[in-house]
């Protein structure tokens, strides 16, 4: 089987968050696609398969060393990026928009200025945090509960809840307790200075999923976009991710029309790494 590693969200080389893409993957069992998925050990592997309905182009099913997850970002970007680079030729007959079908149900892009991006999905859980998760993700990021500006939950699909600190530096700062998550997923962001690499910086943490920290992630940014944007932060920005990895993430978050009722579109870059064959 033909198989792509591509990395997604930085224009510089291996400086992103890489995902491995099995092509013509419809007679991989999901034993396989789980053995794979652990050996790769990266945060995400995807398997491409035909579509169950004529409204995609293409099925995705994406694992990460500890199980299947119904949506996830970045694997969305690099898995539409190694369709189209396989020659894969969108249905609708529009070259810039891709339609994926996955766990999450369908998933728009769109390639816009060469660069990726994806309708981010419904929050499958919003609204506010309660008192006692506060302090037990306070107690994960090994902060005190006073430092959490704001939080809600973010939830697309890996179980997201966001926390927002005072400033970047306070995010580049976490020391996590693995131990104390308890099964939480937290994306923790903060505003950058003017002037700096980014408008925000921003940190994914999910050990439940087999991943400490995750070096760059699509979904976590469109939960945040979905919550923040148009408020807190401006209508279009740029996150930093994977700093306190060495990496250079860069995730283009775009608000289009009003807050609340408007869509959220999560991009970046994305470039072929390694390519070649499997053998499953």
């Amino acid at each position: 089987m033909r198989f792509s590693q591509v990395d997604v969200f930085s224009s510089e080389p291996l400086r992103g968050n890489p995902v491995a893409v099995v092509h013509d993957a419809a007679g991989v069992t999901d034993e396989q696609m789980a053995a794979f998925a652990r050996w790769t050990n990266l945060s995400e592997t995807t398997f491409l398969l035909p579509p169950t309905t004529p409204d995609a182009d293409y099925r995705l099913r994406i694992w990460t060393p500890g199980g299947e997850l119904p949506f996830a970002g970045h694997p969305t970007l690099g898995s539409a990026h190694a369709w189209l680079g396989a020659g894969g030729v969108p249905a609708a007959g529009a070259e810039d928009v891709v339609v994926q079908e996955c766990g999450a149900g369908l998933v728009r892009l769109r390639r816009q200025d060469g660069r990726l991006s994806f309708l981010a999905p419904p929050l499958v859980r919003s609204g506010p945090v309660d008192d006692a998760d506060l302090r037990a993700i306070a107690r994960a990021l090994g902060i005190d509960r006073a430092d959490i500006v704001d939080s809600a939950w973010v939830d697309n699909g890996p179980g997201w809840v966001g926390v927002l600190l005072a400033d970047a530096d306070a995010v580049l700062a976490l020391q996590p307790d693995w131990a104390a998550f308890g099964g939480l997923d937290i994306g923790v962001v903060g505003p950058h200075a003017a002037g700096g690499p980014a408008d925000v910086e921003v940190r994914a943490f999910c050990p439940g999923l087999g991943i400490t920290e995750d070096p760059v992630t699509g979904s976590l940014n469109a939960g945040l976009g979905q919550w923040l944007a148009g408020d807190r932060l401006p209508s279009s920005y740029v996150a930093a991710q994977g700093t306190a990895l060495q990496r250079s993430g860069r995730v283009h978050v775009s608000l289009v029309g009003p807050r609340g009722t408007g869509e959220v579109w999560v991009g970046g870059d994305t470039r072929t790494t390694v390519s070649g064959t499997v053998d499953l």
